[in-house]
């Protein structure tokens, strides 16, 4: 039998890509391990290798072909032994996806969604595919939502786990919805009938007659954005999947979060003059080039690592059933791309240096921009950092990015009138924001932590110890 080359899911949040490259050709013997493709996912762009050995009978999906789902044929491989003509010809056409049950892409994306972060959402065991028997319906009827019964007599809707999470999001009973996948499942497209008000069964008799819950509210649809502009008079740049995967992490952020703001002024002086020391007394290679140079948010990244470790109940990841507290601080630091931007991870930054965590993010930031990063190195972390200063920005507030706890928005060090005992005097003065999420940090222990993260970077000998 041939064996079936899938889109494979390169990352957490990836239920598209884009099939860059392949960089094996029709013909071509290929071995387990061979790197037999690129793929562009939301976040970076990586090589995949073959987990089977044989020859490439048929290229299903050519390269740079974009917004291939996950689980979609995209080549055919034939065995040993096996015809390389033959094995071509039963390949499958690239709009269906191979091996696909009904409802294939709904998991893929359901798995893809709540693996995203460890933190975004309520942990839960794999996938389960909750179906009757077969049922034929009757010619005409729309097939009846499929049901249950427990032990305690209570009614179970077989749903997807997509539609249950919609359906919980939308704020819809799910057992009211009527279902229309294989044998009257409630799939995703009959939650979203039910939130316009279609496609709602009436309670059952025993139940008391309630009205359909309210719809959530939905933004305007694109036709009626566009038709507040003249026609013409703007460009049209459709999303790419990183505009997409940030969209939808920031709406999740920030409707499910309950963030709250701590904000306070650090001194600098002593940090810049250590800085300059330490960057004058860098070594040098044959062409005088200093092995290192420390930027201030390589302070920042060291600083609130630390400030974690000393205010431990700070450093944790919420879940629905426990709080996460961490051994390690792994602190993620947002870099800007064209279109977009990543979080890299330094992880156990307590534990490196501040010319360490320097290399680290010069690497990290430049692989990054041609996204080159592997998905462990953006994935995770206890903590994040975002830094404006670079930019003049003074002041602002960051949106916490799941499964963190907290966030740290930073602004630009500049010169401020300063009161000290009742005198008046100039410092190098930045001002930091921390985030924090109010189901796992309260106010008090946010102020603990930013303070300590104050304290660390106005006495920054405390970083060398």
């Amino acid at each position: 039998m041939p064996i079936n080359i899938l889109m494979p899911a390169l990352s957490p949040t990836m239920e598209k890509g884009n099939l860059a490259k392949w960089l094996k050709r029709e013909g071509e013997t290929i071995k387990a391990g061979d790197v037999i493709a690129e793929i562009e996912t939301d976040k970076a762009t990586m090589e995949v290798e073959a987990a089977d050995e044989g020859v490439l009978a048929k290229i299903v999906v050519p390269e740079g072909t974009a917004d291939v789902p996950v689980n979609q044929l995209i080549a055919v491989l034939a065995g040993e032994g096996e015809d390389v003509t033959a094995a071509a010809a039963r390949a499958g056409r690239p709009s269906a996806p191979a091996a696909a049950s009904p409802t294939s892409k709904e998991t893929a994306a359901t798995v893809a969604a709540l693996s995203a972060q460890p933190g975004s959402h309520k942990a839960q065991g794999p996938v389960q595919d909750l179906t009757t028997r077969p049922q034929p319906p009757g010619p005409a009827a729309r097939p009846p939502t499929a049901t249950s019964t427990n032990g305690h007599g209570a009614q179970r809707v077989f749903s997807s786990p997509l539609a249950r999470r919609l359906a919980k999001e939308a704020g819809v009973d799910i057992a009211l919805v009527q279902g229309s996948g294989p044998h009257g499942r409630v799939i995703a497209r009959d939650i979203e009938a039910a939130r316009e008000g279609r496609g709602l069964r009436a309670p059952a008799a025993e139940a008391p007659a309630a009205l359909p819950p309210p719809r959530a509210a939905r933004p305007p649809t694109d036709d009626k954005i566009r038709a507040l502009f003249e026609e013409g008079s703007y460009e049209v740049v459709p999303h790419d999947n990183m505009r997409k995967i940030i969209a939808q992490r920031m709406v999740e952020a920030s409707t499910t979060i309950p963030h709250f703001y701590l904000t306070l002024d650090c001194n600098l002086d002593r940090l810049l003059a250590a800085r300059e020391e330490i960057n004058a007394s860098a070594p040098r290679d044959g062409d005088g080039k200093p092995a290192y140079k420390l930027s201030v948010n390589d302070f920042v990244v060291k600083a609130l690592a630390l400030a974690l470790q000393k205010i431990p109940d700070a450093n944790v990841t919420w879940t629905e059933g426990a709080l996460l507290k961490h051994r390690h601080s792994d602190v993620g630091v947002a870099v800007a791309l064209a279109g977009g931007l990543i979080t890299p991870v330094v992880r156990k930054a307590e534990t490196k240096t501040l010319s360490a965590i320097s290399r680290e993010m010069k690497d990290f930031a430049a692989r990054a921009r041609i996204r080159r990063l592997k998905p462990e190195e953006y994935q995770g972390g206890t903590t994040a950092i975002s830094n404006l200063g670079m930019y003049g920005i003074k002041q602002f507030t960051a949106v916490i990015n799941p499964p963190h706890a907290t966030i740290l928005a930073v602004g630009a060090g500049e010169a401020r009138a300063l009161v000290q005992n009742g005198a008046v005097s100039v410092a190098t003065q930045m001002t930091v924001t921390l985030s924090c999420d109010h189901r796992a940090i309260d106010g008090a222990l946010g102020a603990e932590l930013i303070a300590a993260f104050k304290n660390l970077i106005e006495h920054p000998v405390m970083m060398l110890a």
